[in-house]
């Protein structure tokens, strides 16, 4: 990543899911609700913390397990073909992510702005919040194995 992004976006979502997003280059929160998207510009960074592997999981995971940078200007709604034909028609954007490595909330929680006040697990609930641009940078040095700027 040449020059960090002034503004950043945390989702969450299970770890399973982030993976699809990674490998087909796009973003989707909040169960494929638009409004969250709509919020972002190209070149925003996006991070993605994972509270479990699997979407119902009771296996916790709590780990930030993608970061990158979105790629697109405007929302879009992708065709998803479910089980037994049904579909699901979520909002996405495009992200340009890097290749990263997980890293265990716990390693970085006493360093970063988004877990300094209590109860700030509640705010996590929305799957989707603003992220400090430090707190960006904090996770960009680590998750892809570099010294944050």
């Amino acid at each position: 990543m040449e020059k960090l992004p002034e503004r950043a976006w945390l989702g969450v979502v299970s770890a399973a899911h982030v993976r699809i997003g990674v490998r087909q280059g796009f973003a989707q929160v909040q169960h494929g609700k638009r409004s969250g998207l709509d919020r972002f510009r190209r070149g925003d960074g996006f991070v993605y913390y994972s509270p479990t592997e699997e979407m119902g999981g009771t296996v916790p995971l709590r780990a930030f397990t993608a970061l990158g940078v979105v790629a697109d200007d405007e929302t879009f709604q992708a065709e998803q073909v479910m089980a037994l034909g049904s579909s699901f028609r979520p909002f996405r954007r495009l992200v340009d992510y890097e290749p990263a490595q997980p890293v265990a909330l716990e390693e970085v929680r006493d360093r970063l702005a988004l877990t300094a006040s209590a109860n700030w697990g509640y705010r996590l609930r929305r799957g989707l919040v603003p992220l400090d641009p430090h707190d960006f940078a904090l996770l960009a040095g680590l998750v892809l194995g570099a010294v944050p700027a």
